[in-house]
């Protein structure tokens, strides 16, 4: 690759870093660009899953300030770069990875914060934002605006809300359902382009 194509190719795969809100990485070695598209397909539009050279991700992730990836980019890498909603993305690469056990996933970020595989797998196994924000809404009655409001909170902001929001419960308080919803998250939050072709990334590994 000539280098201002490299140097392009590092400053694309920067900004993905930058507007994403999260970033898994995986290990591709096996899948066939039929099976990879099909991953793509079942990820959805809220996420662009691309497979990347490991030299230039390290720059790149340096250069958007992910050190969590250096010990990780090796061999066939591709990243799950995350615009929407990370439990939905992390449900489907989990399923796919059962389904294709070729697809390894090594590790991920969200929102600045490294993710092992394991954390990953436990935020997959959590219900959706739209599911939880939807029992919280129910439980939100008495307070109309304050639940439209959390809606339109990203993830990181809705744990935080679900504390502030606790005064507004009616009285009988939030069913367990909905309780363990709300533990469940914000345990979660305190624990824890598509590039040239898949081609041109293994000739890198």
């Amino acid at each position: 690759m000539a280098r201002p194509d490299k140097a392009a190719a590092v400053a694309e795969l920067t900004d993905e870093f930058r507007s994403s809100n999260g970033a898994v990485l995986t290990e591709y070695r096996g899948l066939t660009v039929a099976q990879l598209r099909n991953l793509r397909t079942a990820l959805g539009d809220d996420v662009n899953y691309a497979v990347v050279k490991n030299t230039l991700t390290k720059i790149a992730a340096k250069d958007a300030g992910v050190e969590s990836f250096d010990s990780l980019l090796e061999g066939p890498s591709a990243i799950a770069f995350i615009k929407g909603d990370a439990v939905v993305a992390a449900k489907g690469l989990r399923d796919f990875a059962k389904a294709n056990p070729l697809l390894v996933i090594k590790g991920g970020v969200l929102e600045g914060k490294a993710l092992s595989s394991d954390e990953i797998s436990k935020l997959a196994d959590l219900e959706s934002r739209e599911v939880l924000l939807a029992k919280l809404a129910g439980a939100m009655k008495a307070a109309p605006q304050q639940a439209v409001s959390l809606f339109a909170a990203p993830l990181s902001q809705a744990a935080r809300l679900f504390a502030a929001l606790q005064d507004t419960l009616p009285a009988d308080g939030a069913s367990a359902p909905e309780a363990a919803a709300e533990e469940t998250v914000q345990d979660t939050v305190d624990a824890p382009a598509e590039a040239s072709t898949e081609e041109t990334a293994a000739a890198d590994s």
